[in-house]
């Protein structure tokens, strides 16, 4: 298989290739590494090959993602026999030594992992710029970030190595690459995708969820389907859905109720052109028989960011001393990248009645946004406030230990996406809009938690009406 057919598939299209007996799964892990020779000199998106015979695992021939690559983030990917270093000099080496139930339900599919996907460290940033691996480049333009923390993952799908890859998002991290690498990216809803047990600490878990970026809708959705329902010892588990994702994709929306939402209470104005995207894909939906209506959440900016940060400080003190049992080393400035040492420290320090202050915080704002969804089927946005900003803009190297100031400051670029981890909503990004550059811009859809079927029925309807199947960046391995 050359790279120009293997690229132009998406995953459910290698799999029918690989079940009707016309390609091998070798073939495709092949052909998954020759695209990364291509394009990853250019990208630095793969930071290790993963051998597939050891990443593989058995799976009945009619597996719905039959011997199809992926990548997987190389934080929290709990793929046994992998090295999962969270980006870290403190990580470097330690290799899982079991598998999630998420990597399981993935395995069980057919993926087979072929590499492992750069990311920023402990994922704690808005550039996927770690000093352990260097900075990972955006396929479109690679003087620009792919985003984060997920953005090597992106870079790869985007760049035609792989048709999907894994993601973890606590705050964006999904649907921030997926935006500006021009991809399908969702982030589930609390309790959809399974946590455990992780690699390394379950701080983060009321806000964190794990699923994929891909190229098309129906990936997203078949992944989505394989991977979901309760498993023992869910934070907050729901159940399977009744009706399989993937055939939501194809079935065309009732008339919607959208809530046609571009600022968030308290955060700085997005850049018009993120603004002019979320508002040509609104007139999108009502062309389509859908009302919108400019609507507002009542929920400020700076409750929604205080949950994630400290949710995100309780993380760092569990990674980071689970990272420390298992390598040997002391977390200090020699291990850690500064804003990650000083994000540990301030996490050590934190009071129980913060903690407590902040769940109350969480639970407020999943309850406002509970009311606020009686009204809505879905809520629309810019998926990020700003267009892709230069490789190394907010690189860790430029901070000294005990400034947080980067919370702040890289957070200007992502205001819309925190809200839907804190509320546990599922929310996605589509690429329905291109900038005057040639630039994806990534348009946001949340649901009412629970309801990713409408998101799947929408984000078909779009596809359909507006397609980017055949868009191509300029670093492309086909």
């Amino acid at each position: 298989m050359n790279l120009s057919e293997y690229a132009r598939y998406d995953g459910l299209g290698l799999a029918a290739l690989v079940r009707a007996g016309e390609v091998s799964p070798e073939e495709l892990a092949r052909a998954a590494f020759r695209a990364m020779d291509a394009v990853n000199d250019a990208l630095n998106a793969i930071v290790g090959r993963v051998d597939p015979p050891a990443s593989a695992a058995p799976f009945e021939p009619g597996a719905v993602f039959a011997g199809v690559p992926f990548v997987i983030k190389d934080l929290w990917h709990g793929w046994s026999g992998v090295e999962c270093s969270e980006a870290s000099r403190l990580g470097a080496g330690i290799v899982a030594t079991e598998d999630s139930v998420l990597a399981a339900r993935f395995r069980r599919a057919g993926l087979v992992a072929v590499g492992r996907g750069n990311t920023c460290e402990l994922g704690l940033s808005g550039q996927t710029d770690p000093i352990v691996y260097g900075a990972a480049r955006n396929p479109w333009d690679p003087s620009l970030a792919p985003g984060a923390s997920s953005g090597g993952s992106a870079a790869a799908v985007a760049a035609g190595v792989v048709p999907l890859a894994h993601g973890n998002d606590g705050g964006g991290s999904i649907r921030m690459p997926a935006a500006y690498c021009g991809l399908v990216g969702l982030k589930p809803s609390r309790g959809r995708n399974p946590l455990g047990p992780p690699t390394f600490g379950d701080g983060a878990h009321p806000v964190v969820a794990h699923h994929v970026m891909s190229r098309s809708v129906r990936d997203n959705a078949a992944a989505l389907d394989v991977s979901s329902g309760p498993a023992g010892g869910d934070f907050v588990p729901l159940a399977r859905a009744q009706c399989p994702f993937l055939e939501e994709v194809s079935r065309e929306p009732a008339g919607l109720r959208i809530a046609l939402c571009t600022r968030i209470n308290g955060a700085s104005e997005p850049d018009p052109t993120c603004v002019a995207a979320v508002r040509s894909a609104a007139a999108l939906c009502e062309s389509l028989g859908h009302e919108v209506e400019e609507a507002t959440p009542d929920v400020g900016y700076q409750d929604i960011i205080d949950v994630c940060m400290d949710f995100y400080a309780l993380s760092v003190v569990s990674s980071v001393e689970a990272m420390a049992r298992a390598a040997g080393r002391r977390p200090g400035p020699d291990t850690l990248e500064a804003p990650s040492l000083s994000t540990y420290e301030m996490g050590r320090r934190m009071s129980g009645s913060r903690i407590v202050r902040r769940m109350e915080q969480l639970a407020s704002i999943s309850r406002v946004m509970g009311d606020f969804m009686r009204r809505f089927d879905v809520v629309i946005t810019p998926a990020t406030s700003m267009m892709p900003p230069e490789v190394g803009r907010y690189s860790a190297s430029h901070y000294e230990a005990g400034d947080l100031s980067y919370w702040a400051e890289e957070g200007e670029t992502y205001t819309f996406l925190p809200l839907f981890s804190v509320s546990g909503q599922p929310a996605m990004s589509l690429p329905l809009h291109w900038s005057e550059a040639g630039l994806p811009v990534g348009v946001q859809i949340a649901g009412a938690i629970g309801d990713e079927a409408v998101l799947y029925r929408l984000a078909g309807q779009l596809e359909r009406a507006a397609p980017w199947s055949e868009r191509r960046p300029g670093v492309f391995a086909g």
